[in-house]
Formats: C-alpha cells, structure tokens, sequence
C-alpha cells in the first residue's frame, strides 16, 4: 500500500492506494514543519482512524507540503512519520514539486501556485530548480488566500471597505479591531485565522471590489515571479495549481495575456488527484 499527501497550511488531503488502485481519500488539518512541533504532527495522525487501521499496512509515503523546503524541516517531517507508520518508506519534499508533477508529468515547464500562498519555480521534468521565493506569509505570498485577506482586513480597519462588503462581512464573521490583531500578532497560527476567510472571498468573486483586488495580486505574482521565470526559461508551458487560481482562473488569464502576454495552460485545484494516478503508476 502507498499514501500520497500533499498539504497546504489550512487542509492536507491524504490518498491511500493498493495494487494500482485507491482504496480512499481523506482530510486531515495542514502538517507544517515550519509551523508546526513533532508533537503536534504526531498528535494529528493519531487522531485520524483511516491512518491508524492502515499504518502497518503501508509501504511507502509520498509527503509533498508547504514548509517541508529544508533538510532539517523534511527531517521533522520524516521521523514522525517513521514512527508512526514503522513499515514505510518516506519520500518528503516541497509542495511545488508536487505541484509540477501533477501538471507536468515528467516534462519540464514552469509552476505556479496560488492557494492559501503562493510560490513559483522551473521544473525540469525531475526537479525544480531553486530561487528565492516562497517567502510566506509576511513578506510575500501575492495573490494567495493569505495576502487577500491581510487587504482585506486592512481596508476594513482603515474604513476603506465598501459598505456593503462590510456588512456582509461582519454578518458573517464576529471580528473587530481587537480580535484582528491578536488572530494575526498573537495567535501561534495566523495563517489559519486568514485562510478562514476564503470562503467569503470566493462568495463574493464577482463584487468589483473584490475583483480588483484578486486582480491586484495576480498582477504582482506575474510581475515578481512568473515573467523573471519566463524570460529565463522561454518557451516553457506554465501551469497552475491552487484554489485561488483555480476559482479564479478567467481573472488570472486576462491579467497573464493582457498585461504580461503570457499564455496560461493547465490549473488544476487540487494536485492530490494527479497525485496519486501518477505514484500508482510508479509502483
């Protein structure tokens, strides 16, 4: 038996699979080594009855997520999971190479992520070739969950937030001041305080307010990281994976070929489902 995990920093979807076929897909919450202690890791997988019925049963554990970029942040990673799953071998790497390989197969392009937060690279068909983006939360992640909602709860404590935004936002969620600074200051997980506000981003997609600002960070994602990318790496096919571009995907493709002449192929949502077909086949 295999499992196959990619995870963002809100959700990670898991695919257990056996004799070329998958046996079942679940949620678990987001595993971040950056984030996230051994403890914590442990205590997820420890709560999840698909995990412990299958533990012993699985052979191999392909880890792709955010926060899993460094030797020692992939090592966290692996030892909890060797533990807990004591007859596996464990694969852990970045979520951009998992990305690439459920768009690009085995051949080389340019990937870009836009979900809960954002990241780019070139995939040469067998890795992809670091740079010096993905640096989270605070000093980038453009375009991504995370950067819409920080402009998103900025405008409404500046009282640049259209009146009818606000209502329906404050319908929906009991925030003020106070409780916004403490979620993203103080809270050990402020990610998750603005990845809590997708869903409302995503029901209110065709207000021009919102529109203008999902277009906002396309433009500057294109600007900082695809079009360097591009220039380096002509004639590449790029692709997508995420929510955000997924939902939006007519927006980002009008600001790619407008503004940037830049041609958009594949976006897919969710990678887990390429996933899974393509370690199947691998094993």
């Amino acid at each position: 038996m295999i499992a196959v995990v990619y995870s963002g920093s809100k959700f990670a979807d898991w695919r257990l699979a056996d004799k070329g076929r998958v046996i079942t897909g679940f949620r678990t919450s987001g595993i971040n080594p950056y984030l996230q202690d051994e403890r914590y890791i442990a205590q997820l997988l420890n709560k999840n009855t698909n995990l412990i019925n299958n533990a012993e049963k699985i052979k191999r554990i392909y880890f792709f997520g955010a926060g899993s970029s460094s030797p020692e942040r992939k090592n966290k990673i692996k030892a909890v999971f060797e533990k807990f799953f004591i007859n596996a071998k464990v694969k852990v790497e970045h979520d951009v190479i998992a990305s690439a390989i459920s768009t690009f197969g085995d051949e080389k392009g340019i990937i870009g992520i836009i979900g809960s937060g954002s990241n780019a690279a070139f995939y040469t068909g067998k890795k992809v070739i670091p740079n010096n983006y993905g640096l989270g939360y605070i000093l980038a992640d453009e375009g991504s969950t995370n950067w819409t909602s920080r402009l998103l709860l900025k405008h409404y404590l500046t009282d640049t937030l259209p009146q009818d935004l606000e209502d329906k936002l404050l319908n929906k969620f009991a925030i003020d001041r106070k409780i916004i600074l403490e979620k993203v200051y103080n809270s050990p997980q402020p990610t998750i305080f603005l990845n809590s506000f997708s869903d409302f981003v995503l029901e209110n997609k065709n207000h021009p307010f919102i529109i203008q600002i999902v277009k906002n960070g396309f433009r500057l994602f294109l600007k900082t990281f695809i079009k360097p990318l591009y220039k380096e790496h002509p004639d590449n096919d790029i692709n997508f994976t995420g929510s955000v571009a997924a939902n939006f995907e007519d927006l980002l493709k009008e600001v790619a070929t407008e503004e940037f002449n830049i041609s958009i192929g594949t976006i897919i949502k969710e990678p887990i489902h390429n996933l899974i077909k393509y370690y199947i086949n691998k094993n």
